[in-house]
């Protein structure tokens, strides 16, 4: 037998973006439902493998900066509000050529937005941190005050949060199909449920197109691989070494210290396989490439991290056709609002996506700048319209 709820705002996944904004909806009393393919923090998502990168100084555009100064500030308050581990400040090194596009807008955004930033040669990396091994051509980008997140423990602790203050989470319930047309407000179907919202926010990863494929959404899921590795604790443990990122032409990787002994991770932020999001499994070491090319990264940059593997894991990026977010109003709907495509460097932005989010759904606009992620930039025509109050 169908069963019907009625809700202010409906989240359609409750991953890293989702689950945020249910929290930010929540503590604002608003009625409001979080539906899930799983059960978040879970292993099918781009949140899944424990740590991320936070970086503040930014080289995908310094218009990153004012979202993530902010990101930043609320990941710190989640921290103490709720008792999670969630931020750690290793600190984050950025190498590669000096004439790095990357890393050159990383120092424009430095100077921009007056971010401690400091600059070092190939030598000096070296000798400050030896468990590298990078050309003498290279430059570092050192960033101080920039770290790691725990991902999955952000997840808790926003999912906390939400179902604290009278969210209801809705758990291994894939949606169908969402209904524009439906006199109750906006219908969202699943196999069991129906479920009618005044407005509906939908944050669903690599299964946003799918839900949505009127609107042709410009993304791509991803496939990719991430490894910890054997590697000398003297060298690599987060009391001695930073998080870090690798610039090099046709070569892009990122990692972390060894924390609490589980060696030194490493993944290549370009490169994976183009998937089906139903398809994704834990599969890791079903291509070559995925130990292939880690170790590839290990012995150009780090070569005294090149011992066993200890673990490996997938996780998705969900590609935008430029690499930079969508977040916009269903053009033709006002009532919902979608965000996608964080194409693999916006977990760091959970935390103010949700605080966006929530003002989206409430206020029809938000106190930040977010308009470079309108889904116009694509030629699709969203009109950004502003959704009737409550």
């Amino acid at each position: 037998m169908t069963k019907k709820a009625i809700y202010d705002v409906a989240i359609i996944g409750a991953g890293t973006m989702g689950m945020a904004a249910g929290a930010f909806l929540a503590q604002q009393n608003v009625k409001t439902v979080l539906i899930d393919a799983f059960d978040p923090p879970h292993i099918h998502g781009s949140h899944h493998g424990d740590t991320r990168l936070i970086r503040h100084a930014y080289g995908e555009g310094r218009q990153y900066v004012t979202l993530v100064k902010r990101a930043q500030q609320l990941w710190e308050e989640l921290e103490q509000q709720t008792g999670f581990n969630i931020f750690e400040k290793t600190g984050v090194v950025g190498l590669g050529p000096q004439d790095s596009p990357f890393l050159q807008e990383t120092i424009a955004a430095a100077h921009k937005y007056n971010l401690p930033l400091e600059m070092l040669t190939g030598k000096e990396i070296n000798e400050r941190w030896p468990g590298f091994s990078v050309p003498d051509h290279f430059i570092g980008c050192f960033e101080s005050e920039s770290g790691i997140l725990y991902s999955e423990n952000a997840i808790r602790a926003y999912k906390k949060m939400a179902i604290t203050h009278g969210a209801q989470l809705v758990a291994h319930t894939p949606v169908q199909h969402i209904d524009l047309h439906d006199e109750q407000g906006v219908k969202i179907t699943t196999e069991h449920m129906t479920f009618h919202a005044k407005k509906v926010i939908v944050t669903a990863g690599a299964w946003a197109a799918n839900l949505l494929p009127d609107l042709k959404l410009p993304i791509q899921p991803i496939r990719k691989a991430v490894a910890w590795f054997e590697a000398p604790s003297k060298l690599y443990d987060a009391v001695n070494f930073p998080a870090f990122f690798v610039e090099d032409q046709d070569k892009k990787f990122y990692g972390f210290p060894s924390l609490n002994g589980a060696g030194l991770k490493i993944g290549r932020s370009d490169g994976g396989q183009p998937i089906d999001p139903n398809l994704q499994t834990q599969n890791f070491g079903a291509h070559e490439s995925d130990e292939g090319d880690l170790r590839q990264g290990l012995e150009l940059y780090l070569p005294r991290a090149n011992g066993k593997l200890k673990q490996g894991k997938t996780c998705l990026y969900t590609l935008s056709a430029d690499n930079d977010f969508i977040v916009d109003f269903h053009p033709e709907d006002p009532r919902v609002i979608f965000a996608c495509g964080f194409s693999g460097h916006g977990f760091k932005f959970g935390s103010v996506m949700g605080e966006v989010l929530s003002q989206l759904a409430l206020a029809g606009e938000s106190q930040l700048d977010i308009s470079i992620f309108a889904l116009s930039r694509f030629g699709s025509g969203s009109k950004t319209l502003r959704p009737s109050e409550f």
